[in-house]
């Protein structure tokens, strides 16, 4: 019997911390990026960016405090672990400068966002012999 009662117990209290994680991450939450990076092929300066996940849960958007510069990308399951809060923006080394790869907000992350930049700097690498 106080198994049982334990369960009943114990049960709102587990659903009461997933509800408090999801709602904590519907925030907007800064970051400092320390370097310039591109993004959608867009030129980004160092600095403050917001991350914000939408109420229904199927975008992400990166806004630059800096500047008027706005993406907005679909997000689905990615592969942190469940009930993950981490947010992240996420970077690729291209020759001398960063492209995003991606950006993870929670368990949900976006596909592979410099595909177009990786592809080109192979080409490059493949003409120039790889200098």
């Amino acid at each position: 019997m106080k198994f049982i009662f334990a369960k009943f117990v114990l049960a709102p209290a587990v659903l009461a911390a997933v509800a408090l994680a999801a709602t904590s991450a519907k925030a907007e939450v800064t970051l400092k990026v320390p370097f310039n990076f591109t993004a959608d092929g867009k030129i980004c300066p160092a600095g403050y960016y917001t991350v914000h996940h939408d109420d229904n849960g199927s975008f992400v958007t990166l806004t630059s405090k800096g500047s008027s510069q706005i993406f907005t990308w679909v997000v689905g399951p990615g592969v942190a672990p469940p009930n993950s809060r981490k947010i992240a923006l996420k970077f690729d080394e291209v020759g001398d400068s960063h492209v995003l790869q991606s950006v993870q907000y929670g368990t949900l992350s976006t596909s592979r966002l410099d595909k177009k930049a990786l592809r080109d700097e192979r080409e490059s690498n493949q003409l120039t012999g790889g200098r």
